[in-house]
């Protein structure tokens, strides 16, 4: 109460702007919580040491082998004279036969490295599905070469490409667990009840989905220039030619297919309080991971397999490059098996984001996936 003759002070009323953070600020929550991802994983030991091991193990990869070739014997075998005379000034390791036959019987066994054979118009170099490269240079002449199971990719090298490109999407797949354990510790620590009275859940979710797939995308891009680098020390040049278009491929489905996982590892995290009960929900994550892993080290050389592979949205980010890289997919191939991860990706991130945000302030036990999809956020 005022006293009679005193001056009566009002309050101009404040306006209530509850969802302003939600309306206007989105995106710089968003922006907020991605770098503050972006600078905890930074600021961690293991993210350093593990990109390290990265780059050194590419190296090593695609330098060592042409240092050291392993075992230089070279084993051919010879048929005919003038064969016989143009490996006679070699250290080659010969294997005489009588005829064509039975140098061809050799080569397809495995026996011999490649075939030299007198051809119409001197000696003839025969290899099984690549050009047998050590018989060819060992030679004072560059004679013909005759393949006798032609593959415009050789097994042995479609193998490393396919292990290579699946150990690179398992292993960066593997890092999308931080989100999952960031998720659990701001839960357990109550964080995320002060997060979410400022900063709306999806922008929480979509924040730490950008953070983590900005750090993975930037650590792909720098092993992708590595790699080159890497074949060209190591003189293998022709392969880096090879590699390049699938490699081109590969970064844009791994990471339509990363934000994808990196969906599920945030829902993972979500529906459980404790890191203890993390194993649980990320368990068929990690199969999923590993689809592409096994399928396509397993099932390289099965068109068939690899064709189904190429279509599957976890795994078409591995075997939709491989096949490429093995001149097996048509020109439209990779476009239509990205439009179906696109629209994977899509889907999984409006139910991802559904089920994050129904199960975020939920604490105690685990939460069941109906009851999340069923609370309101």
């Amino acid at each position: 109460m005022s006293s009679a003759g005193s001056p009566t002070i009002t309050r101009e009323p404040q306006p209530h702007r509850p969802d302003a953070p939600r309306t206007n600020a989105t995106w710089a929550a968003t922006r907020l919580v991605a770098e503050r991802e972006i600078s905890t994983q930074l600021r961690t030991k293991g993210f350093w040491i593990t990109l390290a091991v990265f780059v050194v193990g590419l190296l090593a990869a695609t330098i060592l082998p042409g240092l050291f070739g392993g075992d230089d014997r070279v084993t051919v075998a010879v048929a005919g004279p003038a064969a016989a005379e143009a490996v006679a000034a070699t250290d080659f390791e010969v294997e005489p036969v009588t005829d064509r036959a039975a140098a061809e019987e050799l080569v397809r066994d495995g026996e011999v490295d490649g075939a030299v054979i007198d051809g119409p118009a001197g000696p003839l170099v025969i290899g099984l599905a690549d050009p047998p490269t050590a018989v060819v240079s060992g030679l004072s002449q560059s004679p013909p070469v005759e393949l006798l199971e032609p593959d415009e990719v050789g097994g042995g090298l479609r193998f490393l490409v396919a292990f290579a490109f699946a150990l690179a999407f398992m292993m960066f797949s593997f890092s999308g667990m931080a989100i999952a354990q960031s998720v659990v510790t701001e839960k357990q620590t109550r964080i995320v009840e002060i997060l979410v009275a400022t900063i709306p859940i999806r922008a929480i979710l979509a924040g730490k989905i950008i953070g983590h797939s900005l750090l993975v995308f930037a650590q792909l891009a720098l092993l992708a220039m590595v790699a080159p680098i890497g074949l060209r020390a190591g003189d293998q040049s022709q392969l880096l030619s090879l590699l390049a278009p699938a490699l081109g491929w590969f970064l844009p489905f791994f990471a339509l297919g990363f934000v994808l996982l990196a969906t599920m590892w945030s829902v993972a995290g979500s529906i459980v309080s404790r890191q203890e009960d993390l194993g649980s929900t990320a368990a068929p994550i990690i199969a999923v991971v590993m689809l592409p892993y096994f399928g396509v080290v397993f099932f390289f050389e099965n068109t068939l397999v690899m064709t189904i592979l190429s279509y599957v949205p976890f795994s078409a980010a591995v075997a939709m490059p491989v096949r490429l890289f093995a001149g097996e997919a048509q020109p439209w191939e990779p476009f239509v098996s990205m439009l179906g991860l696109v629209a994977t990706m899509i889907a999984g991130v409006l139910i991802g984001s559904r089920l994050y945000a129904g199960s975020l302030l939920r604490t105690g036990s685990r939460v069941k996936l109906r009851q999340a999809w069923s609370q309101r956020s």
